[in-house]
Parts: structure tokens; C-alpha cells; sequence
């Protein structure tokens, strides 16, 4: 094997071109385990990098995808077994280490994840970073005392990748959801994979500067921040947790401390990128049994590798719904 295929990022006087090409093996970088991918997730981070978005991506040419799943064709570590199918995540795939976006990646032992015998590549990618992070925040909220019981729970961004995840993992587990999207045309969706009911965006965007309000939730899961993120905390009801997982609307908070002192208030940061492999795995195996959605096809669209960049910008644009994956080879 001297070639393969890959998406490839290229930049030229400062303007940035995409496009699938056949580039030599020694394009992958050195590291411990080479992986044919058979599947690749699509996400808002890969669009941002395949726009030439230098927070995310320093040097071009480049190659996105920061979720794939394949087949180990060769291996320089004890971890991991040469024909082993596997999961490879977060971390610095697609970031600044070439990524999913391609027949074949090349990565560190450490960052590699055997699939969970329940799984197949397929439903791995369909779920891929969007339901392992949704999974992390269901999880956390959990071990700080979240219960099906407490009430209902509300999910910003839910037509998203996370967000739908997140839908489908908590109605999974037992509990009422909140959908909150801008999208009315996908309330029906969101309907069928979970939700009781949905609300607009509006409905968690609180412009009265109340530093309190009545509460209208139990707990929460955010992909927006900012004013919805603090909606959502002054909001909550005692004891409730608020899961922190996403950035589309802005970094900032700016709020008291009145829900977090009167009301117990719980406010938790999720962080998928650097996830211990330990935690990591314990995930994936929830992933595959309790947390799966109970129809992981009705959360996804495939999608070839030549397709992919025809997505990039509907990505960016917040034009698409769930999850979409390429199926590589």
C-alpha cells in the first residue's frame, strides 16, 4: 500500500480548499497503530477545521475527522491486536493529527478503544463523539445524584448531534425530556426518539435579568450557552444538575451565585476531548447496553467520502439534524 484515499484541507495565500485526493501513506504521521476506517463521523468541530479554522487546526495541509471507527492492520503496541475492530475518538484526531476523514489513520495506542462486542462499526459512528458526550453528561448528572424522578429534564440544541443524543440516552433511561430546538420542522422527529414535549428556544432564553426564577426543570443539558445556559441554571429546581457541553451560542456566563447557593444547584463541565481511556471504555460499554438509543438508524444519514464536504457548511450553518456519518470502506 504506497496510497489512499483522504478529505484533504489545503491552504494558499490564505484561502482554504477541500477535497477528496490520493495521497502517499507518508502523508499519516508516525505513530503506533494503523487503522482502516470503515466509518467516520461528521461534527461542527470537522467543519470548523475544514474551513481552515486555526483554533482548531495550526497547519495544511490537513485531514478532518475527529471520530472513526475500522479495522487494526498493523500495530507496534501490546494494547492493541492487529485485526481488532476498534474506536478511536477525541483526543487530537482531526484536530492537528490527520483524521477520520480518509481510508486510513495512523494513532497512539492509548487513544484506541476496542469495540464493545454489542456494537457494530456502523453503530459506533452513528453515536460516535455526539452520544459519547451526551453519555459523559447523563452519566456525571447521575453520579451527582440526577434521578428519573426529580422531574423533567430540559435539552438545548436538541436537534443537534449532541443534543438528539442526548434526547435519545435520557428518554433510554427513564427520563421525561425537554427538547428545546429553533427547528419546529423537527419537533415530530425529536418526538420519536424521546422527547415528551418540545419548546423553542425562546422558551430558554431568559432576557428579564432576574437572577431567580420559578423553577421549570429538574436538570438540563446544554449545548448553547450564554443567556440560554443561564436560563437554564436559574431555572433549575433544588438538587437539580446542569450539564455544560457546548458553546454554539457564546462562551461567556454571566450570572449570581443565588441558583448555586439557594437552590443546591449543581453546574457541570464535560470534557470529551481528553477523557481518561479508563472512563473512556466504562462509557463505550454503557453506550453499548443501557445507553444505546433504541433506534440508532432514525438518528442518522450516510454519506460517502466524496460527499462529505457538500456537508461542511450546512454543518456550520446549523442546516442539518442528528447525526450524519460517512461509510469510508
Amino acid at each position: 500500500m504506497d496510497t489512499y484515499k483522504a478529505l484533504v484541507v489545503r491552504e494558499k495565500e490564505g484561502r482554504f480548499s477541500r477535497a477528496v485526493e490520493e495521497v502517499p501513506i507518508s502523508f499519516l504521521p508516525k505513530n503506533e497503530v494503523l487503522i482502516k476506517v470503515a466509518y467516520a463521523g461528521l461534527n461542527y468541530k470537522d467543519a470548523l477545521s475544514a474551513s481552515g479554522h486555526k483554533g482548531i487546526t495550526r497547519e495544511f495541509p490537513h485531514t478532518p475527522g475527529v471520530d472513526a471507527a475500522g479495522e487494526v492492520v498493523e500495530t507496534e503496541s501490546s494494547l492493541v491486536a492487529s485485526g481488532q475492530k476498534v474506536i478511536v475518538t477525541s483526543y487530537d484526531l482531526g484536530m492537528n493529527t490527520k483524521g477520520g476523514f480518509a481510508e486510513y489513520i495512523r494513532v497512539p495506542a492509548k487513544w484506541v478503544v476496542p469495540l464493545p462486542d454489542e456494537l457494530s462499526l456502523q453503530d459506533s459512528m452513528a453515536m460516535g463523539t455526539a452520544a459519547f458526550t451526551a453519555a459523559l453528561a447523563v452519566d456525571k448528572m447521575e453520579r451527582a445524584g440526577q434521578r428519573p424522578e426529580m422531574g423533567e429534564i430540559v435539552v438545548t440544541g436538541a436537534s443537534g448531534g449532541v443534543g438528539s443524543m442526548a434526547v435519545a440516552i435520557l428518554a433510554k433511561k427513564g427520563y421525561r425530556v425537554i427538547a428545546s430546538s429553533g427547528k419546529q420542522e423537527q419537533y415530530s422527529w425529536l418526538k420519536s426518539i424521546g422527547a415528551k414535549r418540545c419548546i423553542n428556544r425562546d422558551g430558554v432564553c431568559d432576557e428579564s435579568g432576574r437572577p431567580l426564577l420559578s423553577p421549570r426543570w429538574a436538570g438540563g443539558i446544554d449545548t448553547v450557552g450564554g443567556d440560554t445556559l443561564h436560563t437554564l441554571i436559574k431555572s433549575c429546581s433544588k438538587e437539580g444538575s446542569i450539564a455544560v457541553c457546548g458553546l454554539v451560542g457564546s462562551y461567556e456566563l454571566k450570572m449570581t451565585v443565588y441558583p448555586l447557593i439557594l437552590n443546591g444547584v449543581n453546574i457541570l463541565g464535560i470534557d470529551s476531548a481528553e477523557t481518561p481511556l479508563t472512563h473512556r471504555k466504562s462509557i463505550w460499554a454503557k453506550l453499548a447496553k443501557e445507553y444505546k438509543p433504541k433506534s440508532v438508524a432514525s438518528l442518522t444519514k450516510i454519506v460517502t467520502l466524496d460527499e462529505i464536504p457538500t456537508y461542511m457548511d450546512e454543518i456550520l450553518n446549523g442546516e442539518t439534524a442528528g447525526r450524519i456519518i460517512a461509510k469510508i470502506s
